[in-house]
């Protein structure tokens, strides 16, 4: 059985914040060798994005540096130097894949865009992460993650119908552009090793959370239809909504054909007598429709009120109703199906010492990921750049210069 999938590709990556480093954290932990070039002194900029390790601010304590940085090798380069540009450009020769998440025009500003590169290496897969893609009379425009979110779509259909737009929690288009990165770029090197071509790929974070929008769905897309806002607790057979256990929050959900699912609902409050009102009939659902929200939950939140989530999560599991519990970090970490598959590893780091690492989204039968620890900044530039014939009195030079 071979170690990991990737344990022969090269990565170079330039990448920054969460999507690009979010890419090439999965390509490394697939066993692909991957250097990360970051700025002299400050690094990635991630570095300085809590939350810190015991709030101690901190470049090497940062957690999203250190969850989004596994397995990888850091190097410093400034690529606005002469000689920086100069030795990029010897580590380009010898790599499959370099990973960019600069603003169009950047990569070319430096005399290091595509073109001039595949001169270098006709072989390389380059991949581009932008807010926009490189090309488009948007390209250019600055954003956020609340303007992916917002251009692409998704929170146009997120909310409540009467009100406004809403946001995702979290960073879901910078992760969602991570994994469509990984999934171009495996496509890119399997032409690359097949056909022996490398190619520019270009990834925009908006199409990205088009593709991934509901909005694009082939019924919308050829009816010209548009799915709004909207928040509906129970219609039909089919009930979905947050509920407050004794101890927390779960989602309760009753599904089924014909309204079986609502007539689950007694028997999960241990109401059976409840079998007959028209909330949890099938033959009318005009009733559930009309009731409104406190009526609906003044006959089966007492009984929440008394158990705590993972009782009622069980119970309504046994019953067949899609329910789960409202999932905070800790309970994550102690979470039995995640633990059974191996998904949280811990990580020895020489700053902040043993924590648990969240691993890949996905297992494959014949090759295992590594569970390697995030760099320190700069900490493979004698390596890295040793072999390339640069010896330590040269280091010592460069550093003095401000190039690495």
């Amino acid at each position: 059985m071979a170690e990991q999938a990737l344990s022969d590709v090269k990565v170079l990556d330039l990448t920054w914040h969460m999507a690009g480093p979010y890419c090439t954290k999965l390509l490394a932990d697939c066993g692909a060798d991957v250097i990360k070039v970051e700025r002299p002194g400050t690094g990635d900029p991630a570095r300085s994005m809590g939350p810190f390790f015991k709030d101690d601010p901190h470049p090497e304590k940062s957690g999203l540096f250190l969850h989004l940085n596994t397995n990888k090798r850091s190097i410093t380069l400034n690529l606005k130097s002469a000689a920086g540009k100069k030795i990029f450009k010897e580590l380009v020769k010898d790599v499959d894949i370099l990973v960019e998440s600069f603003s169009p025009r950047v990569m070319s500003s430096l005399g290091l865009g595509y073109e001039e590169l595949e001169k270098i290496n006709p072989k390389l897969v380059m991949t581009s992460i932008s807010s926009f893609g490189q090309t488009g009379p948007y390209r250019d425009y600055k954003a956020t993650e609340i303007v992916g979110q917002a251009m692409g779509s998704v929170m146009y259909t997120t909310g409540r119908a009467e009100r406004e737009p809403l946001k995702i929690g979290g960073a879901q288009a910078q992760y969602t552009t991570g994994v469509s990165a990984f999934a171009t770029t495996l496509c890119a090197i399997y032409g690359q090793k097949q056909m022996g071509m490398g190619q520019h790929v270009d990834v925009s974070i908006m199409e990205s959370m088009i593709s991934a929008s509901e909005n694009v769905d082939l019924y919308y897309c050829c009816w010209g239809a548009t799915r709004g806002r909207g928040f509906y607790r129970y219609r039909l057979g089919f009930l979905m909504s947050l509920y407050k256990a004794k101890d927390s929050y779960f989602l309760l959900g009753a599904s089924g054909i014909a309204g079986t699912g609502m007539q689950k609902l007694p028997l999960l409050v241990d109401r059976p007598e409840l079998m007959d009102h028209p909330f949890f009939t099938p033959d009318d659902p005009r009733a559930r429709i009309a009731a409104s929200d406190e009526e609906f939950d003044a006959l089966i939140t007492p009984y929440f009120k008394e158990h705590t989530k993972m009782e009622i999560v069980e119970k309504a599991q046994e019953l067949r109703m899609a329910t789960g519990p409202a999932q905070t970090t800790q309970d994550l970490l102690n979470c039995p199906q995640l633990r059974s598959r191996g998904y949280f590893r811990e990580i020895e780091h020489p700053v902040v010492g043993k924590l648990p690492y969240p691993g890949m989204p996905f297992i494959m039968s014949e090759t295992s990921p590594r569970w390697g620890r995030a760099p320190l900044l700069g900490e493979h530039n004698e390596e890295v750049y040793g072999r390339l014939g640069y010896t330590r009195d040269d280091l010592v030079k460069l550093r003095e210069r401000g190039v690495i």
